[in-house]
């Protein structure tokens, strides 16, 4: 048993270019109808949902191994973006490094009830799944091999850009060589600290958190039944996800210096101090592989877009991982903006027109808002032992315990149904 699921090869038509492309006069055809800066999880969907458009477009990314991946990081994929997966054509080469959630348990430090979610609440074979970086890329990467119209250039480094009436200038480098290549519109997938987005001078708000996130594989004793744990603590929310192979990931989120503190544990100590959060529902606990520590925040763009610019995914916001709707919110990004410029394509429009670019942003800023809002009112909820307020959420998961419609209100916002969905996830 490895941790490293097997590496699909990288396209081969999809390769660096490392001659220089001289910057075309303005009489001649675009390089590329698109630019994405970007070629992680969001910039790759969102260039996979765009396959069959016909646009000319081009994935820049600055590295060949990303640090999620060498990481080995994991991620809650909701049942949505299982289905943008599908409707792009890459869910079948990952769905076999993929484990499903079949039950969902949440729970408040000691208290005795525990609201739990299951198939018959949803109708579904599954509520969402579990799956590491490297199995979600290989997909993209894989499917990406049958878009003749997408090309990759990497390790390729943006070093400046120029936004002018009717086209976007990226100066590009690698290694010494330097070139200039011109597209209609440019897409920023390049994560939280996007120089794209700082280079357009596009303004933020958020806020750092008290709190950071220690996240471990561990290899549990007993079968982990396709349960996924959301456990509120006083110092932040703990959570067990189910991977294939019987592994868990766990993301344990804490005050900054007590999460450093774990970090810094041998591994005899951490197994003892993780027992007494884990629980014994599942035996033994056994370590796999290295712990790493991730910082925690907030953080929103003032705006999504300007002309022949759109932001997705951490390049326009980033929320606190609790209910892992990060990442989520990203591929959603890239699945509404295809469905915008392919819609604006039929009928003829300049797809890096400022008129165009807003409609992806009414449609995803106020749904990203929503959740963004709602993550950090979770962790404020339930990250402290203010009497009044554990009366308040005890209360509150009560209710969504017994009552059936504001369970069915929940599941729906965690699983990612509760609001407008692409076209791409009804196919």
């Amino acid at each position: 048993m490895t941790l490293e699921p097997q590496t699909l090869p990288f396209p081969s038509h999809l390769t660096a270019d490392s001659s220089p492309h001289p910057l075309a006069p303005s009489t001649q055809a675009l390089d590329y109808d698109i630019a994405i800066v970007g070629g992680g999880i969001v910039g790759l969907t969102f260039a996979c949902a765009l396959k069959n458009s016909g646009l000319r477009i081009a994935v820049i990314e600055a590295k060949q191994e990303s640090a999620a991946i060498s990481r080995g990081q994991a991620y809650h994929v909701s049942l949505l973006s299982s289905r943008i997966f599908e409707g792009i054509g890459a869910w079948q080469y990952m769905r076999p490094g993929v484990n499903p959630i079949e039950q969902i348990h949440l729970s408040d430090q000691d208290y005795p009830s525990v609201v739990r979610f299951n198939l018959q609440d949803l109708q579904t074979a599954a509520l969402g799944y579990v799956s590491e970086h490297r199995v979600l890329l290989d997909g993209l990467r894989h499917c990406l091999s049958q878009c003749p119209n997408v090309t990759s250039l990497c390790p390729v480094e943006v070093t400046a850009t120029e936004f002018h009436p009717h086209c976007v200038n990226l100066m590009l480098r690698q290694g010494d060589a330097e070139w200039t290549v011109r597209s209609q519109l440019l897409v920023a997938a390049d994560g939280a600290r996007s120089p794209i987005r700082q280079q357009a001078g596009i303004q933020t708000m958020g806020w750092q958190y008290w709190q950071s996130c220690v996240v471990a594989f561990i290899q549990p004793e007993k079968p982990h039944a396709n349960i996924a744990y959301e456990r509120f603590q006083a110092d932040g929310p703990f959570a067990i996800l189910p991977l294939p192979h019987n592994l868990c990931r766990i993301v344990w989120t804490a005050p900054k210096q007590e999460a450093a503190a774990l970090l810094a544990l041998d591994d005899e100590a951490f197994l003892a101090q993780l027992k007494t959060r884990y629980g014994n529902q599942m035996g033994e606990l056994k370590l796999v592989g290295d712990r790493y520590l991730f910082p925690v925040h907030l953080m929103h763009s003032h705006r999504y877009v300007q002309p022949r610019l759109a932001l997705i995914g951490d390049a326009a916001h980033c929320c606190h991982p609790v209910g892992g709707q990060g990442v989520n919110l990203g591929i959603r990004d890239a699945a509404t903006l295809a469905e915008v410029l392919k819609t604006a394509q039929q009928q003829g429009r300049d797809i890096g027109e400022l008129k165009i670019l807003q409609r992806y942003e009414r449609w995803r800023k106020l749904e990203n808002w929503k959740i963004l809002a709602f993550t950090d009112f979770l962790d404020r909820l339930f990250s402290n032992n203010i009497p009044p307020i554990v009366l308040l959420r005890r209360l509150g998961l009560w209710f969504l315990q017994h009552l059936t419609p504001a369970k069915h209100i929940a599941l729906h916002l965690m699983v990612g149904l509760s609001d407008r969905q692409p076209a791409l996830a009804k196919q």
